[in-house]
């Protein structure tokens, strides 16, 4: 995330960077696990197993806090709606390829509201939310509040179905490999939001750490450090989200078929 200073230099929020790329790596050791599973390879339960759903929900409540963040950053710095409605776009084209790629995959579980169809409900929510002002400063954090206990709170069988579940306030949960509806998971949006917001008014160098994109003097050395590697994988974290798995499958495939071994 950027930020700009009085001469209109682009400055890296680095640290936010590094955060979103530690979510990423996390996330990809997560799913490779589960790959591994899928395959038969390990034997591991991610739909019940609390040391695997617990970690599902750190992960997913990282990314989300990142998101919150970055629309903070972005309303801060006067992003354009058009800059908006362009990386707007990208995740909802990513959510609807995640859709088509986990029909092929798992026919009968395919995601159809995951994490990236979530997020794209949510930052739309959550830009009007800080573009107009409609929710400030504190009162961020109650709404946040409401709306991480409104699904504990409300449940209705009308939610239930496949096109009104993306509400959140469901009886029982859908048979579907990833789901992230709007309620509880935008409170934590909002608590990102309400705290990056705090953080850039009052301790912006909190965010800064080393300028990720300065001019570097020796090459690619400077990637080569982890927090920066971090940082560099949180600059494009879409892309890595996107990529990965295919690369993970694509790898195990291969070493099922060089052993020999049947694929699932």
């Amino acid at each position: 995330m950027t930020e700009r200073t009085h001469l209109h230099a682009p400055v890296r929020y680095a640290r936010l960077d590094r955060l979103r790329g530690f979510a990423l790596v996390w996330m990809a050791i997560f799913h490779f696990c589960f790959d591994l599973s899928h395959y038969g390879l390990i034997n591991a339960n991610f739909y019940v197993d609390s040391f695997w759903t617990t970690q599902r929900t750190c992960i997913l409540s990282l990314f989300l806090l990142c998101a919150g963040a970055g629309q903070a950053v972005a309303t801060a710095q006067g992003q354009t709606w058009v800059r908006f409605w362009r990386r707007w776009a990208q995740v909802a084209g990513c959510a609807l390829l995640v859709t088509v790629g986990s029909m092929q995959m798992f026919p009968d579980t395919y995601i159809y509201f995951g994490v990236l169809h979530g997020m794209a409900a949510m930052l739309l929510l959550v830009r009007f939310t800080a573009h107009f002002k409609l929710l400030k400063g504190w009162l961020l954090w109650p709404a946040g509040a409401v709306a991480l206990a409104l699904s504990n709170l409300i449940q209705d069988p009308f939610f239930d179905t496949r096109l009104t579940n993306w509400v959140g306030l469901i009886t029982h949960k859908p048979y579907t490999e990833d789901y992230v509806p709007l309620l509880p998971w935008i409170g934590v949006m909002l608590w990102g939001l309400a705290a990056t917001q705090w953080i850039i008014e009052h301790r912006a160098i909190w965010l800064t750490g080393w300028p990720s994109n300065n001019p570097d003097q020796h090459g690619m050395v400077r990637y080569l450090r982890p927090a920066e590697l971090l940082s560099l994988l949180g600059r494009w974290s879409l892309t890595f989200y996107m990529v990965h798995q295919p690369i993970l499958i694509g790898a195990l495939s291969a070493w099922m078929l060089w052993q020999g071994r049947p694929l699932p």
